[in-house]
């Protein structure tokens, strides 16, 4: 894809703006940034057919998503409408086994009523492997003509929803790049952009602050609450987020790593508090809460960073800021990743797997808010069709494991908000 990244386009003798953003229109009312057939399957056995379906497109926007459980789990089911209705995919294929509890005819409906070409194999029904392979490569081929159609179209700063996630994080991480991504949160908040931070069991020591920054008093009192959850679970658990990677980094103790996590969300204040699944309904700054509500009984809260990444996705993030300090290589499925390397060395290293060195900062080659307008560029570039480095890689990984969360409060949203383009979310606690 080539960037569409200029300012002005003169027709004839009028000059007129580009603008902010280009993307996809979707029924709902919302646009994606890119344009992807999402090949689903529904349980782990289907996974090797889905697989082998999404190979035959190597380098074309077909991407590889799923869930692996047989039994039912609520949280799994609402991330996965979430995801096949993401403004960023614009036609499903659903690979079923055929004896899972999935409940693959209501995803169907969904995918179907959001206006999206969807398509069905049931592997026991098609007559196994082979055929349903062949038939998958088919439709895929066709919803892929279907999409290359499409156009794009103007989108606003306001029409777009940003996350930021840390992975491999040292002890630069909390003085360059996790810093200037929160300078980019502020610029696109003022845009009108709604922004996503999570992490919150990498936040614990940092509830008062954020209380403060809080729209209201009730939402502040829940940010306390939900920080004060994850600090449990962990506890509970036996663990911390404090990685030995971490400590081989450089940093010193979790409420060094937790400063460093909680500058990413730079200086707006914050908005509302949300769970996987629930689509910020206006623009501003969200926190994401991502460990599990009741007792303990899933393990780690994400057992990888692209567990959170897809978390991010299911709440409508059309890309991904992600900071590493010691250098991280994945990328996602559906929605772009922006790799933001905190440390020099580690750049040089891996120049390729990266597109903005935070690094220049501890050399004095680039200020806080020098950076953190460059990652504002890249968002408007990345918005226009420019690949990044883990999408020029073919990087897709993608993980999606059981959960189960309560539903958000009242308290949790803006006090005055604008219609949302998707439904209030509905409870996602786990079929027992």
């Amino acid at each position: 894809m080539s960037s569409l990244r200029t300012t002005e386009r003169t027709t004839g003798q009028a000059t007129q703006p580009m603008p902010a953003l280009a993307g996809f229109p979707r029924a709902d009312g919302r646009k994606g940034i890119r344009n992807v057939v999402a090949v689903a399957y529904l349980v782990e056995c289907a996974h090797f057919v889905a697989h082998e379906v999404t190979l035959a497109f190597r380098g074309e926007p077909v991407h590889l998503v799923g869930f692996p459980g047989c039994y039912p789990n609520a949280y799994a089911d609402k991330v996965m409408r979430r995801l096949l209705t993401h403004p960023n995919v614009g036609a499903v294929l659903l690979v079923s086994l055929g004896c899972e509890s999935f409940d693959k005819r209501g995803l169907e409906a969904e995918v179907a009523a959001s206006g999206r070409p969807v398509h069905t194999l049931t592997i026991q029904e098609r007559g196994g492997t082979r055929k349903t392979l062949n038939e998958g490569i088919e439709w895929v081929r066709w919803a892929l003509a279907e999409l290359d159609a499409q156009p794009r179209v103007p989108m606003r700063w306001d029409e777009l929803v940003v996350a930021t996630v840390c992975g491999g994080s040292d002890g630069t991480s909390g003085i360059t790049a996790n810093p200037a991504v929160g300078r980019a949160f502020d610029t696109l908040i003022a845009r009108g952009a709604a922004c996503i931070f999570e992490e919150t069991g990498e936040l614990v020591g940092c509830e008062f602050h954020m209380q403060r920054r809080a729209a209201t008093p009730e939402l502040g009192d829940e940010i306390v609450r939900c920080v004060a959850k994850a600090a449990r679970y962990y506890e509970t658990l036996g663990h911390g987020s404090f990685a030995p990677g971490n400590a081989d980094g450089g940093l010193t103790t979790q409420e060094e790593k937790s400063l460093g996590a909680y500058a990413k969300s730079g200086d707006s204040p914050i908005s509302g508090l949300i769970k996987p699944g629930d689509i910020p309904p206006t623009g501003g700054l969200y926190l994401l809460d991502v460990v599990p509500d009741g007792e303990v009984r899933f393990g780690f809260p994400n057992i990888s960073d692209n567990a959170e990444i897809v978390e991010l996705i299911a709440c409508g993030a059309h890309l991904t800021l992600f900071t590493t300090g010691r250098g991280s290589v994945v990328g996602s499925a559906i929605s772009p990743v922006i790799k933001v390397c905190a440390n020099p060395d580690t750049y040089d290293r891996l120049a390729d797997d990266m597109d903005v060195n935070a690094g220049r900062i501890l050399r004095g080659d680039a200020t806080l808010d020098q950076v953190g307008a460059e990652i504002v560029a890249l968002v408007q570039d990345v918005g226009h069709g420019r690949e990044t480095a883990s999408e020029a890689l073919g990087h897709r990984e993608f993980i999606l494991t059981y959960k189960a969360f309560e539903p958000i409060g009242p308290s949790c949203l803006p006090v005055r908000q604008a219609t949302p383009a998707m439904p209030l979310p509905s409870s996602t606690r786990a079929t027992p």
